[in-house]
C-alpha cells in the first residue's frame, strides 16, 4: 500500500499544473484516496467478501465523493482529477496512467449481467462531465472531451467530442489533448449541427417566399 501510495503521489505531481507538494498530495487530493480505498474494497470483492467490499466502497464515497463499484478493475497510476462525481461502474476496466476529471460516468446501457461498462485502454484522458457508456472500448491513448456522450468505440490516439462523440470538425484523430479534454476550445459540434439546421430553414423559407410570388403572380 505504501509503493502504490507513492507512486500515485509521484504521478500526481508530475501531471498536475499546480504541483502540489508531497504533504498536499497525500492528505488533500480525493482521487488519491478513492483509489486506495478502493483497493480495499476490490481485494475484499475478490476474495467473496461482497457485502464487507460495498461497505468499504460506501465509506469511500461518503468521504470523498467519487463512486467506483469494489468490482471494477483499476490500473496504476489512475488519477482521478478533483474527482467529485465520478462514477465507475462493476464491470468497468481501466489500464495504466489514465486520467479522469470530476462528473465523469462509465456506466452501462444494460441491466443484463455480464460486461456492461467500458474498458478504457492506457494513457487516456476524459474530460470533465463526460460520459462513456457501455461495454466499449476507449483505445490507447485517446482523449475524450468535456460532457461528451460515448457509446461507440473510439480508436486509439483519437479524440472525441460533443454529443455524440466524434472528432471536432476540420481535424483528425491525432490532435493533441488541452485541458479538460478539448482538443480546440473553439470547436462546437452541437453548434454546427445548429447552424446547418439555420441554413436549411432559411433556404427552405427562402423557396416558400418564392413559390408564393410566382402563384400570385
Amino acid at each position: 500500500m505504501i509503493r502504490e501510495t507513492l507512486e500515485l503521489g509521484r504521478s500526481i505531481r508530475a501531471r498536475d499544473p499546480a504541483r502540489p507538494s508531497w504533504l498536499e498530495t497525500i492528505f488533500c487530493y480525493a482521487g488519491l484516496h478513492a483509489v486506495l480505498w478502493h483497493r480495499l474494497a476490490h481485494w475484499l470483492w475478490r476474495r467473496g467478501w461482497r457485502s464487507a467490499g460495498r461497505i468499504v466502497s460506501h465509506l469511500s464515497r461518503f468521504l470523498t465523493g467519487i463512486e467506483i463499484h469494489p468490482g471494477a478493475q483499476l490500473g496504476r497510476r489512475f488519477f482521478i482529477d478533483h474527482g467529485m462525481g465520478v462514477v465507475i461502474g462493476e464491470t468497468a476496466e481501466i489500464a495504466d496512467d489514465v486520467l479522469i476529471y470530476h462528473g465523469v460516468t462509465l456506466g452501462g446501457l444494460s441491466g443484463s449481467p455480464g460486461k456492461r461498462h467500458p474498458t478504457i485502454e492506457s494513457g487516456v484522458s476524459i474530460g470533465a462531465g463526460a460520459q462513456v457508456l457501455g461495454p466499449i472500448t476507449v483505445g490507447r491513448g485517446a482523449r475524450i472531451g468535456a460532457n461528451a456522450v460515448v457509446t461507440r468505440d473510439v480508436p486509439p490516439d483519437c479524440t472525441v467530442v460533443g454529443i455524440p462523440a466524434r472528432p471536432p470538425v476540420g481535424t483528425t484523430c491525432g490532435d493533441p489533448f488541452l485541458g479538460y479534454g478539448l482538443s480546440n476550445t473553439e470547436d462546437d459540434p452541437v453548434g454546427d449541427q445548429l447552424a446547418a439546421l439555420r441554413a436549411e430553414v432559411a433556404g427552405l423559407r427562402a423557396r416558400l417566399a418564392e413559390l408564393e410570388r410566382q402563384k400570385a403572380g
